[in-house]
Order: structure tokens, then sequence, then C-alpha cells
């Protein structure tokens, strides 16, 4: 027996972004572990890391100055992307935690996640943001270098995995 089916018309449902809320970091940490664990072999001391900064970053939360925004669609968690204020520096912001569900990427939601982080820090009065990342992330590399960061600097470590390379990125605002 053959059964066909026609195809359903629904569009998805949009993509919304909003600010974080109580039990976010607890999933951005989460998901970050997941991920980072299966797509790029890290273990407990990257996710442990990920769990210092929403901590620090929820008792030290500053609305003036810092976002967290939480990209979902229905309810499901998409992606991520945090902006701190740079605790050394007073007019240098940080990137951290941008993170795109593998079912989400190719939507333009990271570019859409940066642009919102560049935006704010401008209007903040930052005049720099800073990111870290590994060598090893040429996809997010690439995204960072078409969004105008430039590399200030590489050092080898072993915290993720053998071999492995931090570099820090910088965007003028």
């Amino acid at each position: 027996m053959k059964v066909e089916c026609e195809p359903t018309s629904h569009p998805p449902a949009a993509i919304t972004i909003r600010d974080h809320r109580p039990a976010d970091m607890g999933y951005i940490t989460h998901r970050h572990g997941i991920i980072y664990a299966e797509e790029f072999g890290h273990g407990y001391a990257f996710e442990a890391l990920v769990g210092r900064i929403t901590a620090d970053f929820i008792e030290n939360f500053d609305p003036a100055s810092e976002r967290c925004w939480i990209a979902e669609r229905e309810g499901q968690f998409l992606g991520c992307v945090m902006l701190i204020r740079d605790r050394g520096e007073a007019k240098r912001a940080q990137l951290r935690c941008l993170l795109v569900e593998k079912d989400a990427r190719g939507l333009g939601l990271g570019k859409q996640l940066m642009q919102l982080c560049v935006a704010f820090a401008r209007d903040a009065g930052y005049d720099r943001l800073r990111l870290r990342t590994d060598q090893h992330m040429t996809v997010a590399r690439t995204f960072y270098i078409k969004e105008g960061f430039q590399l200030l600097h590489s050092e080898a470590h072993k915290m993720w995995r053998e071999h492995a390379v931090a570099e820090t990125w910088e965007l003028a605002l």
C-alpha cells in the first residue's frame, strides 16, 4: 500500500531574539558542554569555563553595559551570545558564549547575534569588542574576519585538547 502525503504549506515559525531570563545561564552552559564535546572533543574544563562566565555575568550584571540574547523558535533554544563589560578595561567589552545550534546554522542567526552585540557595544560607549576562540574553529574564525575583527595574538594551550591554539580577536568600534 502506498500512502501519499501532501507537503505542509506552513512556513516555519519566526525566530525571536530576547534578553536572558532565569534558567538561561544554566541552559547556555548545558548546550555549550554538549555541543563542544560532540563537535570538538572538549571536556569538563570547557564546560566549567562556560559555567564560570555565565555565573559571573549573573552575579555582576549591569543592564546599562551588558546583555545576553537568546534566539529561539516557539520556545526552542536556537542560539545565544553575551556582551560582557571587560572588568580590566572600562572601554572594552567582551563577546562571549556565541553559539548557534546545528539545526539553526546557515540562517544568518550568528550574524544577527553578532550585530546585536556590536550595536549595543557602540551604544554603551565601548571603543573595542574582544573575543577569544580556538584556531580549530575555522567557520567561526572566517565569520569574525568578515565582521572586521583583527587577530591580536595566539598562544598554544592544552586546556580543551592536545595541540590547541587560543586566539584573541578584537574589533575597533
